[in-house]
């Protein structure tokens, strides 16, 4: 039987209406936007705001931190790849079921594991839960506070325990840091509103229960791995299998199982075979080129781990040496360039191939519309790239 071919220019195509990308495709609100997205990463506050921005026509900075903050119809919660992500409540607890929980229950090992080798005279799993309560406790008290507010109100939080003794890579970590993310990765805390502006990364923390109390049921685990796995191929589809194994973080068996579990087609894909759900193998409409200026970590070039086709050879100016990656210009659904700002805010574009003169045109009017919606405002990529640091000059 001849296998469906569903091309890079099909690809690209689907890139841009799915990811809510041109302003027809656009998303309403913030939850939209990262439900049509299986998420928006978090682990650069920036990022969100400019995500958002790239996938809802019109939206303001307020629009945004009201979601986040006011109505709550977003969490942030840790998930694929123990990346940080903005997801909806819904979604959040299909990836609470899929991916935190693992996470959690490793990340709870590996530190009573690290407490043990450093203090091997005290009894690591007693340090931790005594600590831990005090934790939850002071938030009882305090209602929400940042990480050195604890640490004030928590004096064990502060402790530093060495590891890597005798070992080139030797030194110390502050338990506060750790046992946070711990309690996050478990559904206990989580991270409200900054201590600072939107570009601030100084979370205060807050109880889960207080901050959205009513969530709903957490589905079994092999549900929700099927669900995640069918939730991705419908917006990053048609992609390889290890695009999916990579960017959910999950064990490949487990990819595997929820795969088989799901109505899905190998498909022919320009670098070779691919997946698909079976009932999504139509062509998307084409539509008249766009331009748009996505973010450091915007969820769309992070969605696969094969990249070539709307990436092209752009990857070592674009990307820093962990894989992340910066700002990015895209026209007619492929990266064409990188942008960054001037001292002044002001936003600047280098076009890393020739767009043609209209290509040139809409990505100049987008970094202009940009620059407007910044206000001055200038940011710094938690994780600068090659590109990023020659236009921040």
């Amino acid at each position: 039987m001849t296998r469906v071919h569903l091309d890079s220019a099909e690809r690209r195509r689907r890139l841009v209406r799915r990811h809510r990308l041109g302003l027809a495709a656009g998303a309403e609100s913030l939850a939209e936007a990262a439900e049509s997205m299986v998420g928006l990463h978090a682990s650069d506050p920036t990022s969100v705001f400019l995500a958002a921005r790239a996938r809802i026509p019109g939206v303001t900075i307020h629009d945004i931190e009201h979601e986040l903050y006011e109505a709550r119809t977003v969490l942030r919660v840790h998930g694929m790849r123990r990346t940080l992500f903005v997801e909806p409540p819904d979604l959040a607890v299909v990836i609470r079921a899929a991916c935190s929980e693992p996470i959690a229950r490793s990340e709870r090992r590996r530190l009573v594991g690290f407490l043990e080798t450093a203090q091997p005279e005290r009894d690591a799993t007693a340090l931790l839960a005594q600590v831990e309560a005090d934790t939850l406790a002071a938030l009882d008290q305090l209602g929400a506070a940042s990480a050195s507010e604890l640490t004030k109100a928590v004096p064990s939080l502060r402790e530093q325990f060495a590891f890597g003794e005798g070992k080139r890579y030797a030194g110390t970590f502050g338990l506060s840091t750790r046992l946070l993310f711990l309690l996050a990765a478990e559904w206990k805390i989580i991270r409200a509103r900054p201590r600072g502006s939107w570009v601030s990364g100084q979370y205060r923390w807050t109880r889960l229960e207080a901050w959205a109390p009513e969530l709903p049921p957490i589905p079994a685990p092999e549900t929700a791995r099927r669900a995640l796995v069918e939730r991705w191929l419908s917006t990053f589809g048609p992609a390889a299998e290890r695009d999916l194994a990579w960017w959910t973080g999950l064990p490949l068996g487990h990819v595997r199982a929820a795969l088989a579990a799901l109505d899905v087609a190998t498909v022919r894909l320009d670098e070779g075979d691919g997946l698909a759900l079976a009932a999504d193998l139509e062509p998307t409409p084409t539509s008249a080129p766009a331009a748009f200026l996505l973010p450091g970590l915007d969820p769309t070039p992070m969605g696969w781990k094969v990249r070539d086709w709307f990436l092209g050879p752009h990857g070592g100016a674009l990307f820093d040496t962990n894989g992340n990656i910066g700002p990015s210009v895209w026209w007619d659904g492929a990266i064409v360039g990188g942008w960054g700002q001037r001292a002044d805010g002001s936003v600047v574009v280098r076009m890393l191939e020739d767009v043609g003169h209209e290509g040139v045109g809409a990505c100049e009017t987008a970094a202009a519309a940009l620059s407007d919606w910044f206000g001055g405002v200038r940011i710094s990529p938690r994780f600068p790239t090659p590109l990023q640091r020659t236009l921040a000059e």
